[in-house]
């Protein structure tokens, strides 16, 4: 999420992103939406000054400062009703609460969000920008670096960076041990005063391929001192060189330290098998790459952080024009069409149900279809439309199918472990089917896709053990919630020991249209 464009909330007419952005205290008005919908983290884009009033945040230039324009000031005439969600939030858990003059800076409204984040069960991961800093003004880093004002890029005189220019900013100089320091300081001090539970750091790719071996003996540094200083705290590195595996092996193995990494294996077959179904309902998918995504080519798959969309992908100014978001993905003339939302249901019941570390960006779980900006002044019409969740029924139910999907992955261990086999793809007929268990504890799950357009009422498939299957989520249930007219297992399916697909029972069972399918050998705790 983009604390800037995330929320429009307010009164009608007041407080609406094309006046100015979110702050950090909008974003309390969410805690409740946040619970109910079952993350159990938030990742807020980099939060620290950046120049202008709007950006994506990856031009910081004051590391030690949360952005001014994320700040109410307590002479803002809401400040008031900012202070009341406070304290009703903490109020409704028993906690203390908070005084004017405990939210009167930019660091104690950010402190106030992140405790209040806690309380509600709710991780806070920070997105860091340890490549490079944006800027060449009296405001930035760059400020220490003009010793010679004729040529701002020369290394010989520079503290604190490289003459390599990335994103309207210079790359650090990992050579520096004090620029390295500098920056694990400052992980420290993020870690020390906002009680944060984590990092993504954003393009390590850079730190290693522009920094050479200072560039990766900097991340090794970073890792180990902050697994020292706070074991618990997760660090994420958004690296897209070949090998993703040498960047979250320990450092004692020469590896970078990391403990998971953003992957795109599945993100864009994904994507990619979702386009080719959107041409009709004759093409047959290759089923085959999608199958092979489904287990990470990594030695731990919950180290990959998979995803579907991300602020990059999507947004407004990325050169060469916004990726479509999966609901356009679906369907590239409506976004709101059957055909959208069976198919967006199905891509992102995948990503739920896969091995990994599952990721949304803002608006993705309730089928926002719009690319996303920063600038809402510069393009009006393209704020995050949370309207759609009291106006809009597809949207509505569509958040309900998120929400459950979500919860069933919170209930079912076996979703959240490595065991992954997708034993089942049928090109022609565009249905894939993937068995999840827990090594030694088993509680299998059974997921079956499909991507055809009619419903199958007959349809013989393996199942990993004889018995009694629960039907415990079908999406075809949640298009006009209460579906009147689902197509589905009446609960549960039978299987017999008849073996099929190489597994040692098959069950017959209904795969609705464009549908996905989720079968337990138990309701989950």
């Amino acid at each position: 999420m983009h604390i800037g464009a995330f929320f429009d909330g307010g009164k009608p007419g007041v407080d609406r992103r094309d006046q100015r952005p979110c702050r950090f205290l909008d974003v309390l008005s969410k805690i409740g939406y946040f619970v109910e919908l079952g993350v159990n983290a938030i990742q807020p884009l980099p939060i620290v000054e950046f120049p202008p009033e709007y950006s994506l945040g990856y031009n910081g230039t004051d590391y030690f400062s949360p952005e001014i324009a994320c700040f109410v000031p307590p002479t803002d005439p809401d400040f008031p009703n900012y202070l009341k969600t406070a304290n009703d939030l903490l109020h409704a858990k028993g906690k203390s609460t908070h005084s004017a003059d405990d939210l009167a800076t930019q660091p104690a409204q950010l402190k106030a969000l992140v405790d209040i984040c806690h309380v509600y069960g709710l991780a806070v991961l920070f997105d860091v920008v340890y490549n490079h800093a944006g800027a060449f003004d009296d405001q930035s880093l760059y400020f220490f670096d003009r010793q010679d004002p004729g040529n701002p890029y020369d290394n010989n005189h520079s503290l604190y960076f490289t003459n390599q220019g990335l994103a309207g900013g210079l790359v650090f100089a990992f050579w520096n041990q004090d620029v390295r320091q500098f920056l694990i300081n400052n992980a420290r001090f993020n870690y020390d005063v906002y009680h944060i539970d984590g990092y993504r750091y954003d393009e390590v790719t850079v730190i290693v391929n522009q920094g050479g071996s200072s560039g990766y003996q900097f991340c090794q540094n970073l890792t180990d001192t902050l697994h020292y200083h706070k074991p618990s705290a997760v660090q994420i590195a958004e690296y897209w060189n070949f090998d993703k595996n040498q960047i979250v092996r320990p450092t004692g193995t020469g590896g970078g330290g990391f403990d998971a990494v953003w992957y795109d294996g599945l993100r864009d077959v994904l994507r990619g098998t979702i386009v080719a179904a959107s041409g009709g309902a004759n093409v047959s998918l290759d089923l085959g790459g999608l199958r092979d995504q489904l287990a990470p080519k990594l030695a731990d798959a919950w180290r990959s952080v998979q995803h579907l969309e991300n602020h990059d992908l999507l947004w407004i100014n990325l050169g060469g024009g916004p990726k479509p978001r999966v609901a356009r993905l679906a369907d590239p003339n409506n976004a709101r069409s059957w055909y959208a939302r069976s198919r967006a249901r199905v891509a992102n019941g995948l990503l739920i149900t896969a091995p990994g570390t599952p990721m949304l960006f803002m608006g993705q779980e309730f089928l926002e279809d719009k690319p996303w900006t920063d600038a809402g002044q510069f393009h009006p019409g393209l704020g995050i439309y949370w309207d759609g969740l009291t106006s809009d029924r597809v949207m509505q139910d569509f958040l309900r199918s998120m929400q459950e999907l979500i919860w069933l992955r919170r209930k079912h261990p076996a979703l959240r472990g490595e065991g992954v086999h997708a034993y089942y793809n049928h090109n022609d007929n565009r249905v894939l089917a993937v068995q999840r268990w827990i090594e030694g504890i088993g509680r299998d799950v059974v997921i079956v896709a499909s991507l055809n357009e009619s419903t199958f009422w007959s349809y013989r498939i393996g199942f990993p053990q004889v018995g009694q299957w629960l039907e415990v989520y079908n999406s075809d249930t949640y298009d006009n919630f209460p579906n009147p007219m689902v197509a589905g297992n009446c609960g549960s399916v039978w299987a017999t020991p008849t073996p099929r697909d190489g597994l040692p029972a098959s069950a017959t069972i209904v795969i609705p249209a464009n549908g996905l399918l989720v079968f337990a050998l138990d309701r989950g705790d």
